[in-house]
């Protein structure tokens, strides 16, 4: 069970100034693409579950200091999401990058993988391939990842076709805690923020800005 503190930041200004605050204990900014697959009748989502592949690079300060692409599939399920604190079951490994890129124009290759996500995916909801499945698309996510007070912080700013959503995420076993000491931070620096309330695909899935 993945347990996170989410909270929106409202504006992009209210990111930019969060950022410059946390500039100090900057760790590495990553470039996401997160694409999702699903059957044409949704079956997945029917089943409160996502199937996602994550492409993801490292932001190099420097050519010696740059890293190869790398690609994550996960399944997450049975998501809750309340008072800006998620609890997600997540199962999740790494692939080949090249296979994951082509399975976004060929999906039905994702029956070639050798994975034990997706396995898992076939096995509990009752898939015999993946032959039937489509490509949902996705969006781009820059996450810039900081070591502040004992926690990590990941702040993003999500790209989607119909604007841009900017989030806090913090993952720690005491959300209440944490969530507590990154609200009184952000209110004393006069960051305009929310609990979220719609996941990053929810808001994908929803077409508009939550």
């Amino acid at each position: 069970m993945e347990v996170e503190v989410k909270l929106r930041l409202l504006t992009a200004a209210a990111h930019l100034r969060l950022t410059t605050l946390l500039t100090p204990y900057h760790l590495k900014t990553l470039h996401q693409r997160n694409i999702f697959f699903d059957t044409p009748k949704n079956d997945l989502s029917l089943r409160r579950a996502v199937l996602r592949l994550r492409f993801l690079q490292n932001a190099a300060v420097s050519a010696a200091s740059s890293s190869p692409p790398r690609c994550i599939v996960s399944l997450k399920a049975k998501p809750t999401l309340a008072n800006g604190i998620s609890r997600v079951e997540e199962d999740e490994e790494e692939i080949e990058y090249g296979i994951g890129k082509e399975c976004v124009d060929s999906p039905a290759k994702l029956s070639d993988i050798g994975s034990r996500v997706l396995k898992r995916v076939k096995e509990e909801y009752g898939f015999k391939d993946f032959l039937g499945f489509v490509c949902l698309g996705g969006f781009e996510n820059v996450r810039n990842v900081y070591e502040w007070r004992g926690v990590k912080l990941e702040v993003d700013e999500t790209k989607y076709d119909f604007g841009n959503c900017y989030e806090i995420e913090c993952e720690t076993e005491e959300p209440e805690r944490v969530k507590t000491m990154i609200e009184e931070f952000l209110t004393e620096n006069k960051i305009e923020f929310s609990n979220s309330d719609m996941t990053k695909f929810a808001v994908f899935r929803s077409g508009k800005l939550p």
